[in-house]
């Protein structure tokens, strides 16, 4: 046995309160190393009363990469305190005693002693990472507002272009606002979403607004707080919740405290909102320019007009609560999305945490997040990130086929294990967005590859979520081109690709309880063939799904109680089916 390769950590990912009695436990071992875990486990007060540790209870294989098995148990918190350690069998028969004091051959001497185990002293509910039920349940709908929709032309900025006259370039405005998307709230609801993610809506000098101006209005451009109000109202009352995108990282150049810093230098007010090194700061000026590799004072990237905020100051920090609490108590929006959210001290997201819970119990918050996020989810700071680290392993498979099955299957199963169960459950899913090319796109206009990505998307743990146009075919390379005006042509449209996401919107909903809440098991991954199958099982039923990204054709025969729920290049074969190239099969077992 590799014994170097166990691994468990109290309180954190690998041992914590799923809900308020069910504590969960995993164990980290060498992939196919290990024969069986038992967990011993009792109350830390009674261990020579009892002798509880003269009992086990097998634990069960949840996941596997390349490299580590997983182990899991879920046992009762009822008692609000446990001490525990595990009994590991080797697969070439070796046993030994894991607790916390390190690495023991089995003996009644060492399962008799109290310290050699894990201990949870007490279970605080007040400490469980609790994640928004609703979000659990939702399917976003991402809306970069400047593209979505024009419904008032008399507040188009000069300048404004025609509505999708051309493909996009970075200093274009076409016009997009909010009234444009109350007007088309109705199509949202048809198509099945329950949530919107907007970009930013703040006043701000770009198309793009992340380079925020007035944190505290709607830029005019969008319609004003009026408007933006009834937009809340409105989507509520239709089930959609609302999440605004703000960038606490930096401010724009033009906000007004930087423009005082510009203005006066080392005497203003505001010099130490920011991370100055030289005076003086104004564009252009003390090397500070486009393409410049060192600024005089630090900013988003190299970005000389998006000068980065010192949140470790009191009056930034103040300032930028007042903002995440005024838009919750105003407005009663429901998430904030929170742009480079990675570049922020945990210090400020910790009271940024505790300012918006304190308004709204089940308020979710999103970080950007590109890489692994244990830090910032430990149930004090956000709630989830832009899984792009998941979703990235997808499209790698699916889209850009430069891994195998395997390959696939062991990255998302390594960043599930990365986080609670409850973490996993409203991570932010999403194929494609303003920062990335389209899923079309990238997928080569290949529709049937772009499908098969977001069904295994829409069958996997957490919460997805469309970019606008991927419902009806949209197409755009990176960064303008991704932020195309939305087409509203019928003719325009690909409706057989409308259809395709109503129907998967539409299975999600109907198979919430299995989706949102259920297990998830790879049964079966042939890496020659490039083909898999994974099982969603929960005490509602079970969903098995077959996806085929080889070209060889794969046989399935179904049983009685088993009924087809969505299906892509599939023929039926005398008594069976046949998963052709590029097919994939999703069944769901009744309980009959």
């Amino acid at each position: 046995m590799e014994r170097s390769a166990l691994l468990h950590r109290p309180d954190s990912e690998y041992a914590y309160l799923y809900e308020k009695d069910r504590f969960h436990i995993r164990l980290r071992t060498k992939h196919k190393d290990v024969a069986a875990v038992r967990l011993i486990a009792g109350d830390p007060y009674l261990i020579d009363q009892d002798k509880w540790y003269q009992q086990s209870e097998a634990m069960t294989l949840l996941a596997s990469t390349e490299d580590y098995d997983y182990w899991f148990i879920e046992v009762s918190a009822k008692f609000r305190r446990i001490q525990y350690a595990f009994h590991v069998t080797g697969a070439d028969d070796e046993e030994v005693f894991y607790g916390d004091r390190g690495l023991f051959d089995v003996s009644q001497a060492v399962l008799a002693k109290a310290e050699n185990y894990f201990r949870m002293p007490f279970f605080h509910e007040i400490d469980r990472f609790k994640s928004p039920q609703w979000v659990k349940e939702t399917v976003w709908y991402q809306i970069f507002p400047e593209r979505f929709a024009n419904g008032d032309t008399s507040n188009d900025p000069a300048g404004t272009l025609p509505w999708g006259s051309k493909l996009p370039g970075r200093e274009d405005f076409f016009g997009g606002d909010l009234q444009g998307v109350i007007d088309h709230l109705d199509y949202l609801v048809d198509l099945g979403i329950n949530g919107i993610y907007f970009c930013p809506i703040f006043t701000a000098y770009s198309n793009h607004k992340y380079d925020t101006i007035d944190y505290f209005d709607i830029d005019p451009a969008f319609g004003d707080k009026a408007l933006f109000k009834k937009l809340v109202s409105e989507a509520h009352k239709r089930g959609i919740r609302i999440m605004l995108d703000a960038v606490f990282n930096h401010a724009g150049y033009y906000a007004p405290q930087w423009q005082d810093v510009v203005e006066h230098e080392e005497q203003s007010r505001y010099k130490d909102w920011f991370h100055i090194h030289s005076f003086p700061v104004a564009y252009g000026q003390n090397g500070n320019f486009e393409g410049a590799t060192t600024l005089s004072y630090d900013t988003f990237a190299f970005t000389p007009r998006m000068p980065k905020l010192n949140t470790a100051n009191p009056e930034v920090q103040e300032y930028l609560l007042d903002i995440a609490t005024y838009w919750i108590k105003e407005f009663d929006i429901d998430a904030w999305r929170l742009d480079v959210a990675n570049e922020v001290d945990h210090h400020f997201w910790k009271q940024f945490y505790q300012a918006t819970i304190a308004l709204k119990e089940d308020f979710y918050i999103l970080g950007e997040v590109w890489h692994s996020s244990q830090s910032w989810l430990n149930g004090d700071e956000f709630h989830a990130v832009m899984n792009y680290a998941y979703t990235e392993t997808i499209l790698n498979f699916f889209v850009k086929e430069e891994i195998t099955a395997k390959k696939m299957v062991s990255g998302l199963n390594e960043q599930l294990m990365l986080y609670r169960q409850q973490t996993n459950e409203v991570m932010f899913n999403c194929l494609d967005s303003h920062d990335t090319a389209r899923l079309l796109t990238v997928s080569g206009e290949d529709k049937d590859v772009a499908k098969m990505a977001l069904a295994f998307t829409f069958l996997q743990h957490g919460s997805p979520c469309l970019y606008y146009g991927t419902e009806v075919g949209m197409l755009g390379e990176n960064d303008p081109d991704c932020r195309r005006c939305m087409i509203w042509e019928e003719e325009q449209q690909d409706l057989d690709m409308l259809s395709f996401t109503k129907a998967l919107i539409a299975l999600r909903k109907a198979y919430q309880p299995i989706l949102s809440y259920g297990g998830l098991a790879f049964t079966h991954v042939n890496n020659d063939d490039n083909y898999l199958i994974f099982r969603r099982e929960s005490p509602d039923g079970v969903i098995d799904a077959y996806f085929n990204r080889g070209t060889a054709g794969h046989a399935v025969v179904l049983g009685y109680n088993e009924k087809i729920i969505m299906s892509q290049n599939v023929t039926q074969t005398g008594k069976g089916l046949t998963i052709g190239e590029k097919g994939f099969l999703v069944v769901a077992k009744t309980n009959e």
